[in-house]
């Protein structure tokens, strides 16, 4: 038997390590400022959400008050029993809503995709400062994905950013990584989104991936200039470490293993309907038999993950209204959270604070002990996510298993057992799947996404996988050109097992524009310019094949 002692520490030391300060002031959004929707509207916002006023339920939670909330709400409580009275019409009188889509842009397909990406940045660039109802305004400029998607999103960034690197584009690189620098110094973290209705949840912590490519612009001096916020940001999903214990292992995202390993978990502190889905959620809450608050929970747990929803999450493989999120040390999670340790580490040599940096080194090193010992499964060769309540994996497969490769952490063995397995079962003629099952659910079979693509690709290059990793960025990126070439868009994600049908699923319909794809692909065909447009003889014979 193994000497569990050895190269690790004491779970004492731990503690001890994350006792040790995190030293930062939060100068807070001042609430007054703040426009809550859900709740500053009360009952009005209820009635247009439930009697589903317009048909995507985030276009009221965007739309901007013409008057203050207070008196738009005082009026609606005076007139909504009037004769005559009409929700839809009293709301177009007291609200600017979103704008569309922007309709002024033509697509040219006879463009290179790279032409038409180039194109896009500035339809999709929004200027600092800009801001107006639940939107919270930036110092800087940004790109928002497209579509139903008119502010940032955290993970989205960093894959757009891959292709503002292809593009150049260092400077409004930097202006995006200042933008969430503030984000982290006025609220505390990074928010899923700057709207006031995201502040209560993050998504998948890729800030210290955003600060490499900074680097990588601009020298590894840079990230000197960055370490107070990155420090705050590990805080908030280390928030708790110091309280758990083997009587309450939990707090918050912090998840304390029999062992006393730390890891972490995704989560939401408001146990309430999302405001940009309100009536889903509460039609999803009343049909699963379940307490309300534990559905609302989850469901807000899995829009932090990003993948909301996909089967990963459920108990049931099969059913939203079986979602379990705060129950599941995710694989993805911990493995960013890994790559967050390591970044302050070099941080902290760089400012020449030698303890700081093995400090931080110890605790990356545990971190990627626990993952190895909870996420990855013998008898299946998979890493998966960990149910810590049933003290077992979930043998859910999922693109998420590439995250430990895409940091280094798997073992050789383990990476051939990943590859293996990414060739026989997720390979598909678009790219690879989400995951195996279908479910409906938009972060399952038979969709493929750009981010998970590129950190596969990544992943595979790691442990010398190329072959693999070329035909998955061939069949990607001829999938993206060939949608290109016949529709003049870029989508969200993809049908990759169908190549003749559009992917779908989820709560809204399929989005163009689209960030994250076009981040992708640019980099993507920078790195393999051979790639670049298959031409239009060819796309005519694979439709007609």
């Amino acid at each position: 038997m193994r000497r569990q002692n050895k190269n690790t520490f004491s779970t004492l030391t731990f503690f001890l390590l994350l006792l040790l300060p995190f030293t930062f002031v939060i100068q807070p959004l001042r609430a007054q400022e703040l426009y809550r929707p859900e709740q500053d509207l009360g009952e009005l916002f209820e009635q247009v959400q439930m009697q589903r006023i317009f048909p995507d339920s985030k276009t009221f939670p965007d739309a901007t008050p013409l008057a203050p909330p207070q008196e738009i709400l005082q009026a609606y409580r005076q007139q909504r029993n009037q004769p005559g009275f009409e929700l839809k019409a009293f709301v177009t009188a007291n609200f600017k809503l979103p704008p569309e889509p922007a309709s002024g842009f033509t697509t040219d397909t006879s463009l290179s995709v790279i032409q038409h990406v180039e194109r896009l940045w500035p339809l999709l660039t929004r200027d600092p400062g800009a801001g107006g109802g639940s939107l919270i305004p930036l110092p800087k400029q940004y790109i928002v994905p497209g579509g139903r998607f008119r502010e940032i999103y955290y993970w989205d960034s960093f894959f757009t950013m891959l292709g503002l690197q292809a593009s150049g584009e260092t400077d409004l690189i930097q202006s995006m990584v200042d933008n969430f620098t503030h984000l982290i110094n006025t609220t505390g973290h990074i928010p899923n989104g700057n709207r006031t209705y995201y502040l209560s949840r993050s998504q998948p912590p890729f800030y210290a991936l955003m600060l490499q490519i900074l680097a990588q612009q601009k020298g590894k001096e840079v990230l000197k200039t960055y370490a107070p916020a990155l420090r705050k940001e590990y805080a908030f999903w280390m928030d708790g470490a110091e309280q758990v214990s083997a009587a309450n292992p939990t707090h918050r995202r912090v998840v304390r293993l029999p062992d006393g390993s730390i890891l972490n978990r995704y989560w939401d502190d408001q146990p309430e309907p999302r405001p940009e889905s309100y009536r889903e959620d509460v039609e999803l809450a009343e049909a699963s038999g379940r307490k309300p608050e534990d559905v609302y929970r989850n469901i807000r747990a899995a829009a932090e993950s990003g993948w909301d929803f996909s089967s990963r999450w459920f108990a049931d493989e099969e059913n939203l209204s079986t979602i379990q999120t705060t129950d599941l040390i995710p694989v993805d999670l911990n493995a960013l959270l890994y790559h967050v340790e390591l970044t302050l580490a070099e941080m902290a040599a760089l400012e020449g604070n030698e303890a700081e940096a093995k400090r931080y080194k110890k605790l990356a090193k545990a971190r990627r002990k626990a993952l190895l010992k909870y996420n990855w499964n013998e008898e299946e060769d998979f890493f998966y996510d960990y149910n810590f309540v049933k003290g077992t994996t979930t043998n859910i497969p999922t693109l998420a298993s590439v995250f430990p490769l895409y940091f280094n952490m798997a073992k050789k063995k383990q990476a051939a057992a990943v590859a293996r397995k990414l060739e026989e079962d997720f390979l598909k003629p678009g790219g690879l799947v989400t995951t195996l099952n279908r479910t409906g659910q938009q972060w399952d079979a038979p969709n493929g996404w750009a981010p998970l693509q590129w950190m596969s690709i990544q992943a595979l290059r790691n442990y010398k996988y190329d072959q693999l990793a070329d035909e998955i960025t061939q069949r990607w990126v001829e999938k993206n050109e060939e949608v290109f070439h016949n529709t003049g868009k870029l989508m969200e994600k993809y049908n990759v097992v169908n190549m003749d049908l559009e992917a779908g699923g989820g709560e809204y319909p399929n989005q163009d524009g689209f960030g994250w794809t076009n981040g992708v692909l640019l980099k993507l065909i920078s790195l393999h310019p051979e790639l670049l447009d298959m031409s239009l003889e060819e796309l005519e014979l694979e439709v007609q094949e």
